[in-house]
């Protein structure tokens, strides 16, 4: 018997169909029968099907002799079933990596419940992918299993089959079958989640929701969307045949409600003929059903009173009265809104022709974020070495927390905002600032950067349209132009700089000032980092961080984490950090030795806590670098990537350390130990050689004593490489007490080819090395 009934209704799906049923036999947990009912579908579905019971005994193809309607698909499915649990899943939908891993895992922590309730997410055909929006009802927080009564907000999910898993033998006690029609969940999952005497829920996504552009039922034009109301009375009769179910009454009519007013409004689903007929059905159950004092909100009671009205006619007028109340109050706030910003000009204009104030300085990073990166560590400099200049932070609202107490928080768009930029003397941010902004004689600009470039920048991407995504080339110059310096890490980056922005600014290679805390830090510094983010002790922190795809519009997932680190064992954790332009983590849930740390304001930080890094084409790799610690880069879209983007070098043939062309390889990499051995650390030496030089703790002092205090000449000297002393990673630091002898590169070592490099060699430290390839 195994563990789990997969069972798919399966009508008009072929172009889906593939992916869906790959998604369950792919699972990380095989214990599995995969029911797919054929509903008589007129497109190669039947095909397909038979296809892949031909090549997996786990398959059952169920040919159904006529077409039946999604219910009764999945009721022959049911008959068919001999799995502990029930988990249905419709032909479009796909089930997420480890999704059934993570159910049957949560169903024996929590004792089998009758009951497990998981999350999804709507996947959208342009890539999107959204998390259903009141995930937070899933809590595993509490005891589990529970009664429906104690959480009764798992009443506001989504009312669908596909986001529980059901206990077979309660199915049959409880005598649960899908009726025809229509909305045919809403007599399965009242019912279901009511008579459920154990529930447990599971708060991770589990299923991704396709939402089609055509041909789902849902956005489809039919009549029989009036179904909907013969599902409600069966709701309604099996709560009167079930007395102790009659609590529940004043939840369902509101829900039903709730439910009858969203097939009404959402555009496509009645025809234009049946809406009459739709609202005098509503207001018929809403007499029906109505229970008296039910509880609700003031714009529930508007919704269900339009209901309960039950003429066209009425709600109609009573629609088109919400409908100009609402214009009108956006139209208010639209004009308010353009007065407000003239008048916001209006005091830019007049701030401008008002005396520069020579000790006011304004710092902004990454459009708005908190405080951090290379104007942060300015920011810093500047009160420590320049403390006569008062300093204030552009960010926005929800940043605010990162800004230290003694600079100035300014939101941008407030006249507070408009006054720093028009008469502040320095301008410091690591992207430009407003368009908008006018600069003026005597003001000074520092152009921070980001990074050091590996991937095209600048005008570079001309010929990159999916980079450049329309750029304003003439505008990125104008911007340029307002540089009175810019930031340099190397020689690399100062050709790069120089050429893709090309104006009359000075360069100054002094290093990159947010890496001059790897130098400064202390190995207490490194515990106390590690304990706030939840690494356990003694465990190898991986921090993975990608890079963001310009070839993609979602966020590629080319590792599974929670099988990484299943097949690494317990000695790891990985810190997930996702690109910002993502807005999505890495995991789908993170928790346990998957640390999701894309929020966290610090990225030195995240560095200086890990004891390795993993990522692919980011810039990291050249910041993690200065602190001398392992890294580890993954190249398995290299070509894409390439032909995307463009790269000032090959990083296969010059890496930071070891390369991985896949998850296995990877895996191999850590297992092996081949990230700290010695052919890893050789490759670091020469990497740090070449784009190191001048990071050695003092580039944000440089940069304040020659911009704010005019000390051109006689600037702390740059201390050589061999002669730096960045601090250690934790896991370095135990090696060295375990064996005080042995060298960093510690433990037995795996071949791991490196690709690109003939014998796994790379240049030797000192060797002739073209900075970049394109000069």
């Amino acid at each position: 018997m195994p563990r789990f009934s997969v069972i798919v209704p399966v009508y008009k799906v072929q172009a889906y169909l593939h992916e869906c049923l790959e998604s369950v036999l792919g699972q990380s947990f095989a214990d599995l029968e995969l029911i797919a009912v054929d509903d008589r579908s007129p497109d190669g579905c039947g095909a397909i099907v038979d296809e892949f019971a031909a090549r997996d005994a786990r398959v059952l193809a169920v040919h159904l002799p006529e077409n039946v309607g999604l219910g009764r698909a999945r009721n022959a499915g049911l008959e068919r079933a001999t799995g502990d649990y029930l988990v249905f899943l419709d032909g479009d939908d796909t089930l997420t990596p480890d999704a059934l891993r993570a159910i049957a895992g949560r169903i024996e922590e929590t004792g089998e419940p009758d009951v497990l309730v998981y999350d999804y997410a709507r996947t959208f055909w342009s890539g999107e992918t959204v998390r259903n929006q009141v995930a937070a009802q899933l809590t595993e927080e509490g005891p589990a299993p529970f009664l429906l009564e104690e959480r009764p907000g798992l009443l506001r999910l989504l009312m669908v089959v596909w986001n529980k898993a059901y206990r077979r033998e309660f199915v049959e006690r409880a005598g649960l079958r899908f009726p025809p029609g229509y909305y045919e969940d809403t007599p399965w999952t009242y019912p279901a989640l009511m008579s459920a005497e154990a529930i447990a829920t599971l708060d991770r996504v589990c299923v991704h929701y396709r939402q089609r552009r055509h041909g789902s039922i849902l956005g489809t034009s039919s009549r029989k969307h009036l179904d909907v109301f013969d599902q409600y009375d069966r709701v309604f009769a099996h709560v009167a045949a079930h007395p102790e179910l009659d609590r529940w009454r004043p939840v369902l009519f509101r829900r039903m409600i709730d439910h009858f007013a969203t097939v009404f409004v959402k555009r496509g689903r009645l025809p234009r003929a049946a809406r009459a007929e739709f609202l005098l059905k509503a207001r018929a159950h809403y007499r029906r059903y109505r229970v008296p004092g039910a509880p609700a909100g003031r714009r529930t009671r508007l919704r269900h009173a339009m209901v309960g009205l039950g003429t066209h006619r009425t709600y109609r007028l009573l629609s088109l009265l919400s409908r100009v109340a609402r214009r009108a109050v956006r139209g208010a706030a639209g004009l308010r809104q353009a007065v407000h910003g003239a008048a916001l000009q209006l005091h830019y204009r007049v701030q401008l022709r008002l005396p520069l104030r020579a000790d006011h300085a304004v710092f902004s990073s990454y459009w708005g974020r908190g405080h951090g990166c290379n104007p942060g560590a300015l920011e810093s400099a500047f009160r420590s070495f320049a403390p006569h200049v008062r300093t204030a932070w552009i960010a926005r609202a929800e940043h605010h927390h990162t800004i230290p107490d003694r600079t100035r928080r300014l939101r941008p768009g407030t006249a507070g905002y408009w006054t720093a930029l028009a008469r502040s003397k320095y301008l410091v941010n690591n992207v430009n600032f407003d368009r908008r902004l006018v600069k003026r004689p005597g003001q000074i600009m520092i152009q921070t950067q980001h990074g050091t470039p590996l991937k095209r920048m600048g005008l570079d991407l001309q010929d990159r349209p999916a980079a450049a995504r329309g750029t304003d080339f003439a505008e990125l110059l104008r911007g340029a132009d307002t540089w009175d310096y810019c930031l340099s890490a190397n020689r690399h980056s100062t050709l790069v700089w120089e050429r893709v922005f090309p104006s009359s600014y000075t360069t100054l290679e002094y290093g990159l000032p947010r890496n001059d805390v790897f130098q400064h830090a202390t190995p207490g510094d490194v515990d106390r980092l590690r304990a706030s983010l939840g690494v356990p002790a003694g465990t190898v922190a991986v921090l993975y961080a990608p890079t963001y795809r310009d070839y993609r519009h979602s966020q590629p997932h080319v590792l599974d984490l929670e099988r990484v680190l299943n097949r690494l064992g317990p000695r790891f954790v990985v810190l997930a950090r996702a690109h910002h332009s993502y807005g999505t983590p890495l995991a789908e849930a993170a928790g346990g030795r998957v640390i999701d740390v894309s929020g966290h304001p610090s990225v030195e930080s995240l560095c200086l806590a890990s004891d390795v890094l993993v990522t692919d084409y980011s810039s990291l790799m050249f910041d993690y670098a200065v602190l001398d610690r392992p890294v580890v880069v993954l190249t398995d879209d290299w070509e894409a990537y390439e032909a995307a983007r463009g790269t000032y070098f090959d990083v296969r043939a010059f890496p930071p350390g070891a390369l991985a062309r896949g998850e296995d390889e990877l895996v191999d990499v850590l297992a092996t130990g081949y990230w700290r051995g010695p052919e890893s650390a050789r490759l670091r030496a020469a990497f740090r050689e070449r784009f190191c030089p001048y990071d050695d703790g003092r580039a944000a002092e440089r940069v304040v004593r020659h911009v704010v205090l005019g000390e051109s000449a006689g600037l702390p000297p740059f201390v050589p490489l061999a002669e730096r002393r960045p601090v250690p990673s934790a896991e370095a630091v135990l090696a060295r007490v375990a064996d005080p002898g042995a060298p960093d590169s510690g433990r037995p070592l795996g071949g791991v080819p490196d690709p690109g490099l003939p014998s796994g060699g790379v240049p030797a430290p000192g060797a002739a090395v073209p900075l970049t390839e394109s000069l």
